[in-house]
């Protein structure tokens, strides 16, 4: 038989597999909702209006092989030299167990944000180790579960700083010198537009303490000396100013840690505990503060609690999503954290464990002694008495021929100014590499004798200021020290967990959708993970490539003329959006304009956002549709015409819905003056379809973790990009290593650049065509949920065809009325079903936000609604009298297996409790604790492992 008689199969395959319903169910789908086929139904969703707006022009998607090939020929043109140049970022080893176990494991980074704690015991866990980890060394009572990096974690010192410092006359803060640059540079930047006067310089020349409300220091600092800071933290704190430290966690295993020196707060970078460098990110930023300060922490907080048992349970504690609820008056806009690498860190240290962290700081140490011995026998000047693991040389004019000898040796040294170099060891640091550095400055001597030196070295560390208290005392630092016991402790805490391998994520707003193996597995390659953001240009052709092409693909996705993948979260995202708005009326001497339109239906971070920037909020209305009131909406923006900024709106609207007079609400908006900033959060809604770029915004974030694949992580890592018209290009945010140096809103030039090849893969596989039928997908998906649903739960917003866009919101208040079923008790029950909850309350208290995304199939679909229809059913036997109105499945799940085997004591039978649906029994999820009480934990506050006698008791 001829092969010829067979035409050559040309499809790309990764797009049915990206998409979860397959053809021979779309039809079916339709007919539900009432449409020939689905360029109908999207006709009937999106507006006239906004329709033919898309400008994607992408050419057709790539198998994954090949897209795999392609991007492999990218990362070989980044060059991996051997990197000394520090500032904050160290080459590391990532454990093989936590790289395999972890990293590269779909049930650690397919997770969500743990807003539903029972099914998120096991990261709870993870993090409650990663805030003792930093607690511990930082010497301080409370530590968050990690922020973006350690640039905007400073910079959110600095306003922690502002709300308590007793200091209220002064508006100024000092940053000391010392600090890394990078660091200084954001809280430039973060300073500004909040009226700060932030003043640089020398920490052992200030006269007058009194000047300033707050303070940074760096310890050890950025060239490498140690201060002792007690007196200089003592002098500040008599003028009733805060002292925060940016401190080098590995080096506090060995140094007194800030709080036992009266640091308020001490914050820095976790990435050297394990996590890639990754040419800057994603890396988990620490801060730890006070127990006084607790509630002004900004960031997550893992919490202590009961479960309705008794039993202990974890919970994320006080102020999460605080910025939803305070909106304007929000300390902090961030809503998201670096979860998946604060576990990384946390591994780490359970890995290594006290003992193993302290051999490898000293070995740390000791090299670098040796190194700087070796330096000074060779005639050298050493500019440091006292370091841990970086050194300055003062170099004079050889300093540029030094810098080409390592670089012709593949080195690269710390560019510190003309006539000086800086250089830094790490944990991956050998006798090799101490040896070579000396060859390097040598100018032909003959080098010093390693193990001569070796034998006579001694500590470099202050004796006033080495470390006398313990660290890591707890069990779980202690014991999992083995491969086979990590590789189990891991598998445990994964166990207690619900993420995207096991079932769908139902949420709302959060577009839970595919995070394919052939996109994640670009991440952990060498040439990717291993490159310094800071290396110079020429070695890192392959990511600048990548980056070129990653924002192309982006401006052809949204309709932009620009694009800065700098922001590393979509809060930074929204902020740096707004900065450029607020640049763009500078540069015209509109510096009046300082409002801030935003509707009521707007995420909270938009007005936290707003308020960071300087800008004032004025709220506009929605109507009985939930659409923005236009009539509301051009009354405030003519009435503040002369001072009118910028609107923030989400599109399609946080409802759900594709608001038809979209056109006409950047119309008002730019005829008043002002500019459009669109939310990206639902762009998962429009790519293909609409572009915002052409429909009248001037500026929106994408949430890179939403609708282009990066994975949650657990709650973080997020990437943040903005999209921007070619008017507010010229302010886009700029970086030390970039060409325009002001206005960096994170530490790395490229924020989290690690995880773009993500987003590059995903994009280059699915092509033009196949972002354009995933948005018909996920469109057709919401629909037909909220078709099926719509008989036993009211559907709150629909667009005039009686549709919805990507989502849906189905409202559960009647029920309270009814049968005294809450929001949060059918919530619970789905866990008993083997789901993770919707997004509960947002944006309207009491109903439930919906979003299935392309990826889940139709059984997927089916499975989760007949749940729900049979949660209706169990509330309508409440509501009849069939079960108790007090003790019935819903008030008291989720059912643990526990709880099966004890007393039963219900009205109702255990396999109503467990095994409400057949299809559990293949495959059932056993929630490892109960209902989890919130208000307890939030009053008896504990966010660090108990105790060793309380683990001892349990």
């Amino acid at each position: 038989m001829s092969l010829a008689r067979f035409p050559l199969d040309t499809r790309n395959e990764f797009v049915p597999r990206h998409i979860g319903p397959r053809e021979a169910d779309i039809p079916g789908m339709l007919e539900l909702l009432g449409f020939p086929s689905l360029e109908a139904l999207i006709a009937s969703v999106v507006p006239d209006s906004i329709k033919g707006t898309s400008v994607l022009d992408l050419p057709a998607g790539q198998g994954e092989a090949q897209a795999l090939a392609d991007i492999k020929a990218i990362a070989a043109k980044n060059q991996l030299f051997k990197s000394h140049i520090g500032q904050g970022y160290y080459p590391c080893h990532t454990p093989s167990p936590i790289l395999r176990n972890l990293l590269e494991n779909p049930a650690w980074y397919t997770a969500y944000t743990p807003y539903q704690p029972e099914i998120s015991q096991g990261r709870l866990e993870a993090l409650l180790n990663f805030q003792t980890l930093v607690s511990d060394l930082a010497g301080l009572p409370v530590a968050n579960a990690s922020l973006l990096d350690e640039g905007t974690a400073a910079a959110e010192a600095m306003t922690f700083c502002k709300r308590l410092s007793k200091n209220k006359a002064s508006n100024t803060f000092f940053a000391s010198q010392h600090c890394h640059p990078q660091t200084l540079d954001v809280l430039v930047t973060r300073a500004e537009p909040l009226g700060i006067e932030v003043v640089i310089g020398d920490e052992r020349e200030i006269s007058d303490a009194s000047a300033y409300f707050g303070a940074l220091l760096q310890y050890p600092a950025a060239n490498g000396d140690i201060f002792d800071y007690r007196a200089l933290v003592e002098r500040f704190h008599a003028a009733g100013a805060l002292v925060a430290v940016a401190a080098d966690l590995l080096a506090l295993t060995l140094l007194t840690p800030p709080g036992e020196f009266g640091a308020d707060a001490a914050l820095g970078s976790a990435q050297r505990f394990g996590v890639p460098l990754g040419f800057g990110g994603p890396h988990a930023a620490y801060f730890a503060t006070r127990d006084a300060f607790k509630r002004d922490m900004p960031g997550r907080l893992v919490g202590v609690s009961i479960d309705r048992h008794g039993k202990p349970a974890l919970r994320l504690a006080m102020q999460t999503r605080e910025q939803h609820i305070r909106r304007e008056k929000a300390t902090s806009n961030i809503c998201t954290a670096q979860v998946l690498l604060a576990n990384i860190a946390s591994m780490y240290a359970v890995y290594h464990g006290p003992q193993g962290l302290t051999r490898i700081a000293n070995r740390v140490h000791q090299l670098t002694a040796i190194l700087a011995d070796g330096l000074t026998q060779l005639g050298l000047a050493v500019e440091q008495e006292s370091f841990f693991d970086t050194l300055t040389l003062a170099t004079g004019s050889k300093t540029a021929d030094l810098h080409a000898q390592a670089r012709a040796a593949r080195i690269n040294l710390r560019e510190v100014d003309a006539a000086r170099l800086g250089l830094s060891l790490d944990e991956t640091s050998t006798q090799a590499d101490v040896e070579q550095l000396w060859a390097i400055f040598a100018d032909g001597q003959a080098l010093p004798a390693f193990a001569t030196l070796a034998a006579r070295v001694a500590s470099r560390l202050p004796a006033a200021l080495l470390r006398q208290s313990a660290i890591l005392e707890h069990p779980v630092f202690n014991r999992y020290h083995s491969e086979t016991e990590l590789m189990r402790y891991l598998r445990k805490l994964a166990d207690k967990d619900l993420a995207l391998d096991r079932s769908m994520i139902p949420l709302g707003s959060c577009t839970m959708k595919l995070n394919a193996a052939s996109e994640m597995i670009p991440v952990t390659w060498a040439e990717f993970g291993a490159l310094h953001p800071f290396a110079p240009a020429e070695q890192s052709q392959g990511y600048l490539e990548l980056t070129r092409e990653l924002e192309a693909m982006l401006c052809q996705a949204t309709g932009y003329d620009a694009v800065s993948l700098q922001p590393n979260a979509g809060s930074q995202g929204e902020y740096a959006g707004l900065l450029a708005i607020r640049a763009y009326h500078q540069s015209r001497g509109d510096d009046q304009r300082d409002i801030c339109l935003i509707p009521q239906s707007a995420h909270g971070t938009n007005p936290a956002t707003a308020s960071m920037v300087g800008m004032r909020v004025v709220v506009t209305a929605c109507d009985a549709r939930g659409n923005v009131d236009i009539a509301d909406l051009k009354a405030k923006a003519e009435e503040h015409k002369e001072r009118l900024a910028a609107i923030m709106i989400t599109y399609p609207s946080t409802h759900g819905v594709f608001e038809e007079g979209i056109r006409e609400i950047c119309e008002i908006i730019h005829a008043n003056g002002g500019q459009v900033y669109i939310d990206g959060a639902n762009m998962n809604a429009m790519v293909g379809l609409c572009a915002p770029g052409q429909f009248g915004g001037d500026v929106s974030h994408l949430n890179l973790h939403k609708t282009f694949c990066i994975p949650h992580g657990g709650g973080g890592p997020g990437v943040g990009p903005i999209g921007v018209k070619a008017h507010l290009a010229p302010f886009l945010p700029g970086h030390g290593q970039l060409e325009r140096k002001q206005g960096a809103v994170s530490a790395a030039p490229f924020g989290s650049a690690s995880i773009l090849p993500i987003t590059w893969m995903y994009i280059r596989m699915m092509g033009g065509e196949g972002l354009r039928r995933a948005t018909q997908m996920a469109i057709l998906n919401a629909n037909y949920i909220a078709r099926r649903l719509e008989e036993h739960y009211p559907v709150l917003y629909t667009g005039s065809n009686g549709l919805v866009a990507h989502e849906c919101i189905l409202d559960v208040r009647p029920l309270k009325e009814s049968s005294g079923i809450s929001v949060d008790d059918v919530a619970k029950r789905l866990i008993d079903y083997g789901f993770h909850a919707p997004t509960m309350s947002f944006p309207v208290p009491g109903t439930l936000m919906i979003e299935p995304t392309e990826s889940e199939s139709k059984e997927e679909l089916d499975r989760f609604c007949d749940a729900m229809i049979r949660i209706r059913e169990e509330i309508r036997a409440v509501e009849n009298g069939e079960l108790d109105k007090d003790d019935n499945p819903l008030k008291n799940a989720p059912h643990t297996a526990a709880e099966l085997v004890g007393e039963w004591t219900h009205r109702y039978s255990r396999e109503l409790a467990v095994y409400p649906s057949a299809s559990l029994i293949d495959g059932k999820y056993w929630p490892p604790v109960g209902r989890v009480d919130n208000v307890y934990g939030d009053r008896n506050l504990v966010c660090a492992c108990p105790s060793i006698e309380a683990y001892m008791d349990a």
